[in-house]
């Protein structure tokens, strides 16, 4: 059994109740259920449809995602989250770079390094390079004044540890920034890349080993083993070529406002929707989140 949940921004809900009824109606699917009026539906199919990513992409123009994922086990005991453009809105180092006078040659690698075109660590190295010198007072002034949290993160994270899951951020960003949105969001536990400082300035460098994208598969590995879960109870969201490993690993791998090279290979797209969406995803109504 499947089940296909369609969703749109909850700022702006305008999911038609025609169009949700035409789409069950054309792929024999059960009664709709409203998760969120105007904003989250699903329904029931016995199969997944041969058209589905064409009917996907009709959807995406109107604004509207849509998932079909089996039906059995899509609640998930763990949530593994990227940090940068996935629970913030920005990508830190980017941040400190436009601090540090150097915004623009740092956001091109990194934009070039999300999408899969350059190799991670190397050009992790690269940026962290240009950041030598930079104060380390800079990064609390980073933290207050230009990193904000991805809209529906809190009732992601307060929804899914209510009904017992853990959450694990894993970031190839910096241990200065994943700690404090761990703290505010509610994550069990996080780990990321540690920039280093001499004589109260950034050195250039990173500790050493740099975790990457083969790091967040082995959290996935390492945190499912010790808390007795299997690979399949786990839903991973990230948005960078760094996190498909993880994604693929996942039982379900959320490609979450993702570039599209990432995006191609993930069957969880979610591009309209925001961090809520995963709720919906594993069947909880808007009725049931906490933390709004």
């Amino acid at each position: 059994m499947f089940t296909a949940t369609l969703l749109t921004n909850p700022t702006l809900p305008s999911l038609d109740g025609a169009l949700v009824e035409n789409l069950r109606n054309a792929w024999g699917g059960d009664t709709v259920h409203w998760l969120a009026v105007e904003e989250a539906a699903e329904f029931s199919l016995p199969a997944k449809p041969d058209n589905l990513w064409e009917v996907w992409a009709d959807l995406q123009k109107l604004g509207v995602d849509l998932v079909v994922q089996s039906t059995e086990g899509r609640r998930k005991k763990m949530l593994l989250a990227d940090m940068d453009s996935t629970m913030i809105e920005q990508e830190c180092i980017d941040e400190l770079a436009d601090e540090a006078g150097v915004g623009d040659r740092v956001k091109d690698i990194t934009a070039r390094a999300m999408n899969g075109e350059l190799d991670f660590e190397g050009a992790l190295t690269e940026r962290v390079g240009l950041l030598k010198g930079l104060d380390q007072g800079v990064i609390a002034k980073v933290l207050a004044e230009r990193i904000t949290f991805m809209p529906g993160g809190k009732a992601l994270l307060a929804t899914m540890k209510a009904e017992g899951a853990y959450a694990a951020l894993v970031s190839g960003g910096f241990t200065a920034f994943t700690a404090k949105v761990a703290s505010e969001l509610g994550f069990d536990e996080n780990r990321a890349n540690t920039l280093l400082v001499a004589d109260d300035k950034l050195t250039g460098d990173v500790g050493r080993p740099i975790l990457g994208r083969e790091a967040k598969v082995q959290a996935l590995k390492e945190i499912t083993e010790r808390l007795e879960l299997a690979h399949e109870d786990v839903m991973a969201v990230g948005d960078g070529a760094n996190d498909l490993g993880m994604l693929g690993l996942a039982g379900a791998g959320v490609a979450l406002h993702a570039k599209p090279s990432v995006a191609a290979e993930c069957d969880i797209r979610i591009n309209h929707g925001d961090l809520t969406a995963l709720l919906y995803i594993q069947g909880y109504a808007k009725s049931e989140f906490t933390g709004l």
